[in-house]
């Protein structure tokens, strides 16, 4: 996909790549291998005790920057394109049917307060599960972003636009994985919870694996986004 779009950077919300939960540093240095620039997570970043050896001191991983202060790691951060141009990226988390964590809109203009003394080109990836939260967040940083970008339902959405104020949006990236499946686990699993509401224990599918996301481009100068295209591309 770098040589295909001829990529300046690229970012993958990584909190999922351990199988299926969490993230490893080993995993982390693979994916770092491959071309990734910076990862970024939500609520699954804990899942996996051995990233927090690595969280205060890897300035490519990010956590939610609306967790609480004094939470490892951070949440927001720089780094430089392949044109040596700075990039910033805010990671949150939505606080709708999630944990009650600080509330991301302000947390996102903390943030901002900082970055935009370095760079005009700022993404955010907003890990929310409600919809509505995350096109609000949306329109709250139209013009002051170059991309709001939702993860975590693991379902692409079709609503990808430039905003007004020339902010890219998207509702959610959609997953890299098995897509026969249900987000990731094996059908028959889920389906035995739904009917029976025993516990099961969830494994991860195999088959028909596909990347989602997408591709910006973005003009260095204003900050503004030009285009958003959906990317889905079998692996």
């Amino acid at each position: 996909l770098v040589k295909k779009y001829k990529l300046d950077f690229s970012i993958a919300n990584a909190e999922n790549a351990a199988g299926g939960s969490g993230i490893t540093p080993r995993i982390a240095e693979e994916l770092f291998g491959f071309g990734l620039n910076m990862l970024t997570s939500g609520d699954h970043i804990w899942k996996r005790r051995e990233v927090l050896e690595i969280l205060d001191s890897e300035m490519r991983i990010l956590r939610p920057a609306n967790y609480p202060p004094g939470s490892p790691g951070r949440g927001y951060g720089t780094i430089k394109t392949k044109k040596g141009k700075t990039l910033g990226v805010i990671n949150l988390e939505g606080r709708v049917f999630m944990s009650t964590l600080d509330c991301p809109f302000k947390c996102a203009k903390e943030a901002l307060e900082e970055l935009k003394e370095k760079t005009p080109v700022i993404l955010v990836d907003i890990h929310a599960e409600a919809t509505s939260e995350k096109i609000a967040l949306g329109w709250f940083l139209d013009g002051m972003v170059s991309a709001v970008l939702g993860t975590h339902t693991h379902v692409q959405t079709a609503d990808e636009k430039i905003l007004p104020g020339g902010t890219a949006y998207i509702t959610d990236l959609g997953m890299t994985g098995p897509y026969d499946s249900v987000i990731g686990r094996k059908v028959e699993q889920i389906l035995a919870r739904f009917l029976t509401q025993m516990p099961v224990r969830f494994e991860m599918a195999q088959d028909n694996v596909q990347l989602h996301g997408v591709v910006l481009d973005i003009d260095e100068k204003t900050g503004k986004a030009a285009s958003i295209e959906r990317v889905q591309e079998k692996l």
